[in-house]
């Protein structure tokens, strides 16, 4: 018999910031970053993102090539230590839209799974800490203990669409009966295919594919999660949106 499932992006759709910039912080602090990586190289495109100048997804990827190069020839140990850390000081930092929606989601007896472009030593600690059934993350290779420097992501659409597939053939997973979480472009294939995708705090990009995307548009839904109030976006909105961001 299939099932229904709730896939969840963890970035700025669970988790109100980026987990990665916990990580880079932590870095920073054992040293094992330079404060010039952060000054020169990531807080110019976080400013640009801050001022609503700049793309989220720049500063993300700028953070993240960083994290590839520190990270080399460190031993797994150190990275599941600060990861564990990270989460047990700033795992509680979620939207209630979202944690109320896992929790909703486990009561209907689905199956709740987080797709996360962050580190998988940090998404295991979430999936744990926020009761997921399962988890995908991106992969820093190692070489028995030891971080190689290489990657498979998994912050873009491509690499979200097989870990769906993947977790469909796992769990027989009904994908018309299913949901799908989450705020950037990378989340876009996840809501091609499941019956019921929710924007959470989107970015521009995001929203403005979905718009334009028939098929992605009729079943979509908006939640604009402000200070202690959460917007529901109707169709009618949707339309409103549609005409801003041409």
């Amino acid at each position: 018999m299939k099932t229904a499932a709730a896939f969840f992006d963890i970035d700025g759709t669970l988790y109100r910031q980026g987990l990665l910039s916990e990580v880079f912080k932590k870095l920073v602090k054992y040293e094992i970053i330079e404060p010039e990586k952060w000054y020169n190289d990531v807080r110019p495109e976080y400013l640009k993102w801050d001022k609503r100048k700049g793309n989220y997804d720049n500063y993300l990827l700028k953070m993240a090539s960083i994290y590839i190069e520190a990270v080399k020839g460190m031993h797994r140990s150190q990275v599941e230590f600060i990861a564990k850390k990270v989460v047990e000081q700033k795992g509680d930092r979620v939207y209630t839209y979202t944690r109320d929606k896992i929790k909703w989601h486990r009561e209907q007896g689905h199956k709740v799974i987080t797709i996360s472009g962050s580190p998988v030593e940090l998404v295991r600690e979430m999936a744990s800490k926020h009761g997921f059934d399962d988890y995908r993350g991106a992969v820093y290779k190692l070489n028995g203990d030891i971080y190689t420097g290489e990657v498979i992501p998994m912050w873009d659409s491509d690499s979200k669409k097989e870990a769906i597939m993947d977790f469909v053939y796992k769990y027989n997973i009904d994908l018309s009966k299913s949901y799908a979480y989450g705020d950037t472009s990378g989340d876009f294939s996840m809501f091609e295919l499941v019956g019921s995708p929710v924007c959470v705090n989107p970015t521009r990009e995001l929203i403005t594919k979905a718009l334009k995307d028939e098929r992605v548009k009729k079943k979509l839904q908006i939640i604009v999660e402000r200070k202690d109030v959460i917007y529901n976006l109707t169709a009618e909105n949707i339309q409103i949106l549609e005409r801003v961001v041409k």
